[in-house]
């Protein structure tokens, strides 16, 4: 009885459970004698299993694992909505060598970038100003945790006290996280869908800063959703006009009739941080007490 009164059947957020739970049947298994069943691989604990859990046929099972990780952990932090910031890995902060330039002119442009970098790095200390407001429930920075325009986003955050999120992946360069990502809220993914997911969830608004081809694929998966009204229209802002109706013709898109003319309203554009987060902040009234 008295083992009922300390609380040991009970979980972590109170309910009752008398059934033994999985971490200490996890302890018992390993340090059970040494014989060859028990070291057999069938013999295993299938949840502790890394070789089973990576098979062919466990793939639905990693993709809800990979979603309800974060998921849970985002949820016991209260993070209630994210402001997204997509851009080039490969920007450097102003005064460091474009490690990624394969060329003179490559250098001088991603150089020449670096003023996104710290307008991205501006930006998220405006969106962790409100976040702090909301005791970082609200607004909270998410980037993809890796180099140049993620890295300027946590850091930002990281810079005025806030936490961020870096929703990492795993890939042969740029892989490792950024040291400005929470450590606590730093998360890593195999599959990129379960990780676009992640980006969109809570998101209040997205940025794009110029980028390469995931960054390309990120405004053009948002801007699609939207579109289609998967998604509730959202401030989605493309940082500097220059850069993105150089690569994208958008009015030719609309001219020949393959998306309508109202769609070219689905993004606005900024040249600043502050620009940008006034959209944000007109958007959802931000400075009536009773904004969402």
């Amino acid at each position: 009885m008295a083992r009922w009164k300390n609380g040991k059947h009970r979980r972590k957020d109170g309910s009752w459970d008398p059934l033994k739970d999985s971490s200490t049947d996890k302890q018992t298994a390993e340090v059970i004698p040494r014989t060859p069943q028990s070291v057999s691989s069938s013999y295993t604990l299938a949840y502790v299993d890394d070789e089973f859990l990576c098979r062919e046929e466990l793939r639905p099972v990693r993709l809800q694992l990979e979603l309800l990780k974060t998921e849970m952990i985002l949820t016991e932090r209260n993070i209630k909505s994210t402001v997204v910031m997509f851009g080039g890995a490969r920007i450097p902060a102003p005064g460091q060598a474009a490690w990624a330039a394969k060329n003179d002119i490559q250098k001088k442009n991603l150089e020449n970038a670096s003023i996104y970098y710290e307008e991205a790095r501006k930006f998220a200390q405006l969106c962790s100003a409100q976040a702090k407001k909301m005791d970082y429930h609200e607004y909270v920075v998410v980037t993809g945790g890796g180099p140049g325009v993620m890295e300027a986003g946590n850091r930002g955050a990281s810079e005025v006290g806030a936490p961020s999120v870096g929703l990492n992946i795993v890939l042969p360069h740029e892989q490792a996280p950024n040291p400005y990502v929470t450590p606590e809220l730093s998360f890593n993914f195999h599959y990129f869908a379960i990780r676009k997911m992640h980006f969109l969830m809570r998101a209040k608004a997205i940025t794009i800063f110029p980028g390469g081809f995931g960054t390309l694929d990120e405004l053009f998966e948002t801007v699609t959703l939207i579109q289609t009204k998967r998604m509730a229209p959202i401030p989605l802002i493309l940082f500097s006009r220059a850069f993105w109706e150089d690569i994208i013709n958008f009015e030719a898109l609309a001219a020949f009739g393959t998306i309508a003319p109202e769609d070219l309203d689905l993004f606005q554009f900024a040249e600043t941080a502050e620009e940008a987060w006034k959209i944000i902040a007109d958007f959802y009234d931000l400075n009536d007490e009773t904004a969402p």
